[in-house]
């Protein structure tokens, strides 16, 4: 009876080791919509500032205020700004396709942390920019209604559902805890049944 019960036991310990759906490169499909979603929106609007940085001024005037100003002023100091605006998207696109693989925990730190900002800063902005133009809040006469409603339904919407997408897709992606690579998945043949049988008395 002990070398049945070895037997036994040696298909469980000769088990091999296989990825599990919750603990897969990329989470699943929902995950990688997310990171997709926040890469796409990254590099679209890393397009739309390298065209202004370039000299465009398609859709410059409703950004309004510093931004615009900054966007028409062409010294070197504000190419140099936009320039690096651009690579800090680019970046930010980079950390959404990266959570698609296996990434660091240093990967996952800073999507978190991007993702956060974006979002806070989105939706701080269409929050407040809706209050003001639905009437809620009353700052005084708006200095351009039209750059107002720009931001609130596109520009600071956009920030939002960015940060969003990609916050979703860190949580997505992220292992159970306390798995490491895999689960132990019992392997038995017939092999080894058959020898487990032939052992016992």
């Amino acid at each position: 009876m002990h070398r049945r019960r070895a037997g036994a036991g040696g298909g469980v310990r000769a088990g091999r080791l296989t990825g599990t759906p919750g603990g897969r490169a990329g989470g699943g499909t929902a995950a990688r919509v997310a990171a997709w979603t926040a890469a796409v929106l990254a590099l679209a609007s890393a397009a739309v500032t390298a065209f202004w940085t370039a000299g465009g001024t398609a859709l410059l005037d409703t950004v309004g205020g510093a931004f615009e100003s900054l966007a028409e002023d062409r010294s070197a100091g504000a190419v140099l700004l936009g320039v690096g605006v651009v690579l800090a998207k680019l970046v930010a696109a980079g950390l959404a396709v990266a959570l698609l693989g296996r990434p660091r925990r240093v990967i996952r730190v800073l999507a978190t942390l991007a993702g956060g900002l974006l979002a806070l800063w989105g939706g701080a902005n269409v929050l407040a920019g809706g209050a003001v133009l639905t009437g809620l809040l009353d700052l005084g006469p708006v200095a351009d209604e039209r750059a107002l409603r720009w931001h609130v339904l596109c520009w600071d919407a956009w920030f939002l559902a960015w940060g969003t997408a990609l916050l979703v897709a860190v949580r997505l992606t992220a292992r159970p805890p306390g798995q490491g690579g895999g689960a132990v998945e019992p392997r038995s043949s017939s092999t080894e049944s058959t020898s487990s049988a032939g052992g016992s008395w």
